[in-house]
């Protein structure tokens, strides 16, 4: 774990330890003297291949910033793609889209952002770190309301998230999921099936805003709150939590960029990891995670 803080605006880089192998020729005490024929040879033998020469040297660290739902499916990528590129680590700091955009205006030294909105994206854009044509949306995905298994509300139904006493948590507006929640909200108060109070009915409930959607899950599954709402990809592989499906109608499609930083002193590694997130292999766990397929460049 690096010294940094992995929220709040504290630049917060996760690192992938790995052992750094290297070999040492030498010989034991030679107690006579070499003909200079064969001493040559043994000077070749200890010196090392031109392409083996100190990995430490050669060595890239990537710093990724890449939005806090994208935890899982990237630590995988992350393995799969250290495993094709040896002399490469990716270093991840996991957190709400806005954190990350604020800090990289705030100059911290970032190689690929990965935000799971538009928006977050265009702020960094608009503050030089990006150019306009460099993002890609590489993901997509949809809102869920999610509630702890033994269902201390009693929910049956999108409804029943405005019952009187329901204890909701959501995501703060300014985090992408959090605002994707209220768009939601707002789209089902213009339906008849729940009503113009609906919105301000389930905002009363609200005990908490969180700074991301994995704080969100994690309060649910705990049972610290009777219902929020998340991303399909956050239930992959969790357990203590049931879900209610937000119908096509009134769900938003979250896209998620990914761009490689101006300033990034590693160019081409980072273009090579953005590349392989989009790749068919990267797609491919991105998938297994609940993720929908990106958009062609």
């Amino acid at each position: 774990m690096s010294a940094w803080a992995m929220s709040g605006l504290a630049f917060a880089p996760v690192t992938r330890n790995r052992m750094i192998s290297f070999s040492v020729c030498f010989k034991s005490r030679i107690r006579f003297l070499l003909p200079a024929t064969l001493l040559i040879p043994l000077l070749f033998a200890c010196t090392p291949a031109e392409g083996d020469d100190q990995s430490s040297a050669t060595a890239t660290t990537l710093t990724v910033y890449a939005a806090a739902s994208l935890t899982n499916a990237f630590g995988e990528i992350a393995e799969r793609y250290e495993a094709n590129h040896p002399g490469v680590t990716l270093t991840f700091n996991f957190a709400g889209s806005n954190q990350l955009a604020t800090q990289i205006s705030a100059g911290a030294p970032v190689d690929v952002f990965a935000s799971a909105n538009p928006e977050q994206m265009a702020a960094v854009v608009a503050a030089g770190h990006i150019d306009d044509d460099a993002p890609a949306v590489f993901a997509t995905n949809r809102l869920v309301v999610i509630y702890p298994a033994d269902n201390p509300g009693n929910l049956t139904s999108l409804q029943d998230l405005s019952k009187p006493d329901i204890l909701l948590v959501l995501a703060a507006e300014e985090v992408p999921v959090g605002g994707y929640s209220l768009d939601f909200l707002a789209a089902a108060s213009a339906d008849p099936a729940f009503g113009e109070s609906f919105q301000s009915d389930v905002l009363a409930n609200v005990v908490s805003y969180e700074e991301n959607v994995r704080a969100v899950l994690n309060k649910v599954s705990l049972g610290e709150a009777d219902a929020g709402i998340v991303y399909a990809s956050d239930l992959v592989g969790t357990d203590g939590v049931s879900q209610i499906d937000i119908p096509d109608a009134l769900n938003s499609i979250a896209r998620y960029p990914i761009a490689v930083l101006n300033d990034s002193s590693h160019q081409a590694a980072a273009r090579s990891f953005v590349d392989f997130v989009l790749s068919a292999d990267g797609q491919q766990i991105l998938a297994g995670y609940g993720f929908g397929v990106g958009e062609p460049r």
